[in-house]
């Protein structure tokens, strides 16, 4: 899939899913307030740093989508996990103001008993978060966007504290107060653990890790069944965002004609790019073998 087609895609799921959570994040905001819940407030700025995060997402896709040039001759799709770690720093931030203001709550014991009115808010996000996290995941594999499925798991995140505000302000109407504001707690260390998850592989999409297991032994087995190929002396890949390259060394008779080996490097490249749909480009070098 090209570039551009991966915006446009991306872009339309982007765009939907940052209407849904402006409407989203109002409603559980009037709701929070209304109902005198922490857990739904705090629910609710979650909702609207995920506004944020996928703007994040937009301009991501945007500049990664950008053909090579001089000064990046590989190309800009780096700029996804980039934009993967912002969206994780967002989350990560968003974590920890909800835990200070939970354990804030807490210590100064200032607790009130939420409206019913925050159960039927807490449901709605739980539904419409969680039609947001298909949404968008089901995208994200469509496109192989890093930056796209980070904001797929913002989306559920988001789902996850729902939940949990839905338990602390049922258990705060039934007569335990506390459970409010102790939910948010558990929404921060929930929220947390996406953010460093995120982190993470946005990391690893950054300093050339290689590809799963899996990936590597389809590679090989290509290179192994092209005629002429005796063995192979080196095989390396490295992520690059959303793509894969791969240099390859292996060995061919050295009695062929330098004719004959490089249409073998060029059959390795062509089925190696024609099977990996994943991979950017292909280097391949022959070497004589001597037996």
């Amino acid at each position: 899939m090209d570039n551009e087609k991966r915006f446009e895609i991306g872009n339309r799921i982007s765009k939907v899913t940052i209407a849904v959570n402006v409407v989203l994040t109002i409603i559980k905001l009037i709701i929070g307030i209304i109902a005198r819940s922490s857990a739904m407030i705090a629910d609710a700025i979650h909702s609207l740093s995920d506004v944020l995060s996928t703007i994040a997402v937009i301009i991501g896709l945007k500049l990664s989508k950008k053909d090579e040039d001089e000064h990046h001759p590989y190309g800009h799709e780096k700029i996804e996990p980039i934009m993967a770690k912002l969206l994780a720093t967002i989350l990560f931030i968003t974590a920890g103001a909800i835990g200070y203001t939970g354990i804030k709550t807490i210590i100064h014991r200032d607790f009130s008993t939420p409206g019913t009115i925050a159960v039927y808010g807490a449901i709605l996000s739980i539904v419409v978060k969680e039609w947001m996290y298909q949404y968008t995941v089901k995208g994200a594999k469509q496109i192989e966007s890093t930056v796209l499925l980070a904001d797929a798991w913002h989306h559920r995140s988001d789902a996850f504290s729902s939940i949990g505000a839905l338990i602390g302000i049922a258990g705060a109407i039934m007569g335990y107060p506390a459970l409010d504001p102790l939910a948010s707690l558990v929404i921060c260390i929930l929220i947390g653990k996406v953010a460093i998850d995120i982190y993470w592989q946005a990391i690893k999409q950054l300093i050339d890790h290689a590809v799963d297991a899996e990936t590597t032994e389809s590679i090989r087995q290509d290179i192994l069944n092209t005629e002429g190929v005796i063995q192979i002396d080196d095989l390396k890949t490295r992520i690059h965002a959303n793509k894969l390259y791969v240099d390859v060394e292996c060995s061919v008779d050295k009695n062929l004609s330098f004719a004959a080996a490089h249409e073998i490097a060029e059959q390795i490249h062509d089925t190696i790019e024609r099977n990996q749909k994943n991979v950017k480009h292909c280097m391949v070098h022959v070497n004589p073998y001597d037996g």
